[in-house]
């Protein structure tokens, strides 16, 4: 009787652990990070949107996507900033 209490119990826990993992991992884990990030403007035309990399990454940076691309630009870079503001308020 106390193997198959012990073996229940297990399966229980077992459970309730995979089924919460998943969740802990999405949260845990960073939404859009950057490691690289370049050094080119691009032109106001191009930009389709900007997105800012998620707080938990290393790095920050803003994710500019054009027609063709994602590119990585860091925070620290002044034009990118005044291009994030203004998409903003746009």
């Amino acid at each position: 009787m106390k193997t198959l209490s012990f073996t229940v119990g297990l399966l229980l826990l077992l459970t309730v652990y995979c089924i919460a993992m998943p969740h802990g991992l999405n949260e845990a884990s960073p939404k859009l990070c950057c490691m690289k990030f370049s050094d080119i403007i691009i032109p106001k035309m191009k930009i389709l949107s900007i997105t800012k990399t998620h707080s938990g990454c290393q790095q920050k940076g803003f994710v500019f996507k054009t027609d063709t691309q994602q590119i990585c630009i860091s925070q620290s870079k002044s034009w990118a900033i005044r291009a994030f503001n203004q998409w903003l308020v746009s």
